[in-house]
């Protein structure tokens, strides 16, 4: 027990060795969470509060076969913005309080998505975009119409009400995002409505932020 005259001191002490509260987990000092929908549901995205909590083992490994699991650059394209977990926030955020131009897209095939996704995120596989990869004309221009907002014009694309695409995969080791940026580009999508988050969920996971699955 403390003597009276240490009892600063003990105080003190016993606030060091005290456990993280939740509060003490933010994003940011100034953000905690945020609420998005996903799939209908609310899902509250944060950190994930237990300070002794690990990577998830499905983004613990550090050496990948190359090809295909290379390392990606930090700027994927010309005109098309890299952007880190605030910037995802803050789409994420956009149209979850009802921006329609906004649209975050997991571009992972579904064996990866099984794993787990960032909340508010839609899947469409680079598979689905790419000719070469099997997609057929009919279900790119479908993509295109009614998920992206495009207008197809007498056999030309109109991109001026497009939406402005945030694209993540598994993470900078990852090409499944970058394909499709690729791809939407070669059709002739705006960079500027083009957003990478390289990262992806390697970053997502190291940093405990919420997933779903």
């Amino acid at each position: 027990m403390c003597l009276d005259r240490h009892k600063v001191l003990c105080l003190l002490l016993l606030a060091c060795v005290q456990p993280l509260t939740a509060s003490e987990i933010s994003i940011t000092p100034e953000l905690y969470s945020i609420d998005v929908m996903h799939n209908g549901v609310k899902v509250t995205i944060q950190r994930n509060q237990d300070s002794d909590n690990t990577v998830n083992p499905t983004y613990a490994r550090t050496s990948r076969k190359c090809p295909p699991f290379c390392v990606q650059p930090m700027k994927i394209a010309e005109g098309v913005e890299t952007i880190g977990e605030l910037e995802m926030l803050e789409y994420l955020q956009r149209a979850a309080e009802g921006d329609d131009s906004v649209l975050v897209i997991d571009s992972r095939t579904p064996d990866w998505v099984k794993n787990g996704t960032i909340p508010g995120s839609v899947n469409i596989p680079w598979t689905r975009l790419k000719p070469g990869a099997g997609a057929d004309p009919f279900t790119i221009a479908d993509i295109l119409e009614q998920r992206f907002n495009a207008r197809s014009m007498e056999g030309l694309w109109d991109f001026s009400d497009a939406r402005t695409l945030v694209l993540f995969c598994n993470g900078m080791w990852c090409g499944q995002s970058p394909s499709n940026i690729h791809t939407l580009l070669r059709f002739g999508y705006p960079p500027g409505k083009l957003k990478w988050y390289r990262g992806g969920m390697q970053n997502w996971e190291n940093l405990g932020l919420t997933v779903v699955k």
